[in-house]
């Protein structure tokens, strides 16, 4: 996360209930105004970089509160912003103790020590594989899922991908269709976008749009590809399906007695497959190809009826 305040950065982690400074580099530490100064002295170096603030968050499961001292909180950030290549510049950790799982802010300064801008880009990728690499290295509590995940703390497009796991997993529990389930999800502003194999009508990935954020499904959550979603909804349509196969097959039946005519709806030939091939189909309203392609071909019938 980035910022252009100092003063509003420094004054949220420092002067929130509960908030402990455990250590910085190349600033003062006796008060907030001192801080503030020094980190704006620095970014003076490259005066052109709009948001020199870098705020970062790492957070632990509440199992591993005990293994976690002020003392190994301050070696943590210090492995953590050296394998993120933050490197050389000026930093402030705060640990806040408003929560049950224990957690610390880091606060840098992206102009460094020689006036350079510290890239952010691909940050998030990259954190996610220091995070998983230091939690094996400790041996600290790695969730199985994202069920353990404290949502209120989260922000931006994390706070944005939680919830759509959160809502597409539920929905997809339930839908026995691709038109079922868009019409759910758009309940709740989100939308689906298909991914189409090229020159084909044939779908090969999908996204999910809310909030003006666009992530592809796999990326919210390995459960939520197009390949598994179909899968969950072929699952469902065959179930609801079946419940209605037996419950037919229960029902008296006027029909003749002979021997070859004793057949129960169960044992009849079905065209089941066709139907639920069909109903698993996405519905694509207002595709922009699909209606390119009927403008064309009502040019061409125009076209043959001039004299």
């Amino acid at each position: 996360m980035v910022g252009s305040s100092f003063s509003g950065a420094v004054k949220y982690i420092v002067q929130k209930q509960q908030a402990k400074v455990l250590g910085g580099e190349g600033i003062r530490l006796m008060n907030v105004k001192s801080m503030v100064d020094d980190f704006n002295m620095q970014r003076m170096l490259n005066p052109e970089l709009g948001k020199a603030v870098g705020h970062l968050v790492l957070s632990w499961s509440q199992m591993d509160a005990p293994k976690l001292s002020e003392k190994i909180l301050m070696e943590r950030a210090k492995q953590y912003l050296e394998k993120m290549k933050i490197q050389d510049t000026q930093y402030l950790v705060v640990e806040h103790r408003d929560t049950k799982h224990p957690h610390i802010h880091i606060l840098y300064n992206r102009v460094d020590n020689s006036g350079r801008s510290i890239s952010d880009k691909f940050q998030r990728r990259l954190n996610q594989k220091v995070c998983k690499e230091m939690t094996l290295e400790h041996g600290y509590h790695l969730a199985k899922d994202k069920s353990q995940v404290n949502r209120q703390q989260l922000k931006g497009a994390d706070k944005i991908r939680y919830e759509l796991s959160d809502t597409i997993q539920r929905a997809s529990k339930f839908a026995s269709s691709w038109g079922e389930l868009e019409t759910v999800l758009a309940s709740k502003d989100i939308r689906l976008i298909y991914k189409y194999k090229s020159g084909t009508q044939q779908v090969e990935g999908i996204s999910f749009e809310k909030d003006g954020m666009v992530f592809k499904g796999s990326k919210v959550d390995r459960s939520l590809s197009y390949g598994r979603l179909n899968n969950t909804i072929s699952a469902n349509s065959r179930r609801q399906f079946r419940g209605i196969s037996t419950v037919n097959t229960g029902t008296k039946m006027n029909i003749p007695t002979t021997k070859s005519a004793q057949v129960t709806v169960a044992e009849q030939p079905s065209s089941e497959p066709d139907l639920i091939d069909t109903l698993l189909s996405p519905v694509h309203q207002n595709d922009p190809e699909q209606i390119r392609q009927q403008q064309i071909k009502k040019r061409k019938k125009s076209r043959g009826l001039h004299l």
